[in-house]
């Protein structure tokens, strides 16, 4: 459970009405992006800095989707061109405020993009990127079952700082939020804060929206009001305590930026001991939220796990090696100083060190990658080996082939990438160049130091350099020039 039971409702100002148990349609998602982030200093957008290699609107886009929320409306600022193309290809639809006029102007204008009718409201912020899913789900959950108009988040840091402070009375219900610039001597020490997610009956949201005034001082509408204005008005309000206070860290600075970045590192180090995962030096091991690890796989210091990486049983990856997106099978191995982005490596393979394996790059079961070589869209299949300073790009080499060293397809040809293909049981000796399109047969032999242009067939042998010259000689007639 990651969230304390602390709902207690609000005294009424009039008479409460019934509890309700009307089903509720699926959950609609407002995300408010709208800020500038002038505290960042910075020209990127602050939904846009990065925590545990995404940026924090993905961050927080990730846990609403896992909701299966029936809409999602992001709420965008000034800087709506740059933060509308990360989330391409998302179901997501945009709304824009402009001039920016507070929390409670954003979710307006996010109300204003969803269906008049449907089920509750969830009001997220684009700048707290740790929320769990979990966590979410259950506010949801809490909201409907307590039949509340509105269920919101709190949560208690070890210092309250800036963040508005949550108002009961006498009984424990909620009254209002009041901002820390406006509370009193006594309402600063309330250690209760508001973490700036709401769950809202849609209909209450609605009216308390139309009742928000605007600050004497700022001349912005604050959301935080719904809470005085619902519970004023007879609605029940609940604020439902986060267990761990880290979920509602919330990004304003670079120094907040770089705390979120380590209680994200902290929870993925922790998901992956848990699951049976040996890491060697965790003060050093990057593990990103979307990684995947699996038991009795071997983390050496200074690896980096980024993106949707997926290591399945029984794997090691050594020192200052990075893997994004790559999926690693049971059994493999990645060596030292490897870069990894966008490939699949197979049971058993091996990979490295100072290996490079670009997007689009298959090992199959068994294959050996080794120093200094660089692979791009490129299939290496079962048992083939290739260990010394090649580049295998755009090509389909089949099982049991043998790369030598310093072999090269030359793919591109200054317009257009040509593929080559190598057939299964071939041989490649050490320095050629395979200039694509261009296929070798199975079983085919190329010799050292050879140019393949044309196609090699199945069982053939090609050499293509020129006939050794000898000069007898030579070495000291040189040596007694010199000296002369």
């Amino acid at each position: 459970m990651t969230l304390k039971k602390k709902s207690k409702r609000a005294a009424p100002a009039r008479a409460v009405r019934p509890r309700r148990s009307v089903e509720e349609g699926p959950v609609r998602v407002i995300v408010l992006a709208a800020g500038a982030g002038s505290r960042m200093r910075s020209s990127l957008p602050k939904v846009l800095h990065r925590v545990g290699g995404r940026p924090l609107l993905e961050a927080v886009l990730d846990a609403a989707e896992r909701l299966s929320p029936s809409e999602t409306v992001v709420v965008l600022g000034t800087s709506r061109a740059l933060v509308e193309a990360s989330f391409e290809g998302r179901a997501v639809r945009v709304a824009f405020q402009d001039p920016p006029l507070g929390t409670g102007d954003a979710a307006r204008c996010g109300l204003e993009a969803i269906e008049p009718s449907g089920g509750p409201v969830l009001v997220l912020s684009g700048d707290v990127p740790l929320l769990r899913p979990e966590t979410l789900a259950e506010l949801v959950r809490m909201r409907q079952a307590e039949d509340l108009d509105l269920a919101f988040l709190s949560f208690r840091p070890p210092e309250a700082g800036a963040f508005g402070r949550v108002v009961r009375d006498a009984r424990g219900g909620v009254r209002r939020i009041v901002e820390s610039k406006n509370a009193t001597a006594r309402e600063v020490k309330i250690g209760e804060v508001n973490a700036g997610v709401y769950c809202f009956r849609a209909e209450a949201l609605g009216r308390c929206l139309s009742g928000i005034r605007k600050n004497a001082l700022t001349g912005e509408y604050y959301l935080t009001d719904a809470v005085e204005l619902i519970a004023a008005a007879g609605g029940r309000v609940g604020a439902i305590e986060i267990a761990d206070w880290r979920e509602a860290w919330g990004i304003n600075t670079r120094r907040d930026l770089a705390a979120a970045e380590e209680i994200e590192r902290r929870r993925s180090l922790d998901r992956a001991l848990d699951g049976g995962v040996t890491i060697l030096d965790p003060a050093s091991v990057r593990i990103g939220p979307r990684v995947e690890v699996a038991a009795d796989t071997v983390l050496h210091p200074f690896v980096s796990l980024e993106g949707r990486t997926r290591i399945g049983e029984g794997c090691e990856v050594f020192p200052f090696t990075r893997i994004a997106d790559s999926e690693l099978d049971a059994g493999a191995a990645v060596g030292p100083h490897c870069d990894v982005e966008g490939a699949r490596i197979g049971p058993r393979s091996r990979v490295g060190p100072y290996s490079r394996l670009r997007p689009g790059t298959v090992l199959e079961e068994d294959v050996r990658v080794g120093n200094f070589v660089e692979t791009k869209n490129a299939v290496l299949g079962r048992g083939t080996k290739a260990l010394h300073l090649s580049y295998l790009g755009d090509a389909e080499i089949g099982a049991g082939v043998n790369i030598g060293a310093g072999v090269i397809t030359c793919n591109y040809d200054g317009q257009n990438k040509n593929r080559t293909e190598i057939g299964e049981g071939a041989f490649v000796g050490s320095d050629s160049q395979l200039v694509a399109p261009v296929r070798v047969g199975r079983g085919a032999y190329v010799g050292a130091g050879s140019t393949i242009t044309k196609d090699v067939p199945d069982g053939a042998l090609a050499i293509s350099r020129e006939s050794q010259k000898n000069v007898e000689g030579w070495a000291a007639r040189r040596r007694a020039k010199k000296a002369h």
